[in-house]
């Protein structure tokens, strides 16, 4: 399955980015911020996706969450490309019948088999870069 997003310089180092259904991210490194830089968007992907997995994995259990949040911070290298080292998440829930051992499987089973995200910073990524240079209008 293939995914397409379209990013479009908006000036500065502000960028938005919007996939094929219209959903639109402000990705920016500007002064005056109005979106998020693109390392910490990398960290939101990477929460969001392991959050999607836990939710579902509790409820499947029959030990819905009724409170959820994920708090993520990575460790990034001194020296370019600046990439992260490490990544920290921390899953903090609540629920009826939610344990800590629960809640550890559920976060263990997105981290290790069903997050993408995960997956793909686990992996290596073949990125290829194809150049097209639009014609200047006269």
């Amino acid at each position: 399955m293939k995914k397409t997003m379209h990013v479009t310089w908006l000036g500065e180092q502000r960028y938005v980015a919007q996939n094929e259904t219209g959903q639109q991210l402000i990705i920016d490194n500007s002064e005056l911020k109005l979106g998020v830089g693109p390392m910490e968007s990398l960290l939101a992907a990477l929460a969001t996706c392991t959050a999607y997995d836990v939710v579902e994995v509790m409820k499947k259990r029959k030990t819905p969450l009724s409170s959820y949040r994920i708090e993520i911070e990575g460790e990034r290298a001194e020296e370019h490309p600046r990439r992260y080292t490490t990544i920290t998440v921390r899953h903090i829930a609540s629920g009826a019948g939610v344990t800590q051992e629960s809640l550890s499987k559920a976060a263990h089973l997105s981290h290790e088999k069903y997050c993408s995200v995960a997956a793909s910073l686990n992996s290596e990524i073949v990125v290829e870069a194809a150049l097209v240079q639009e014609s200047v209008p006269a």
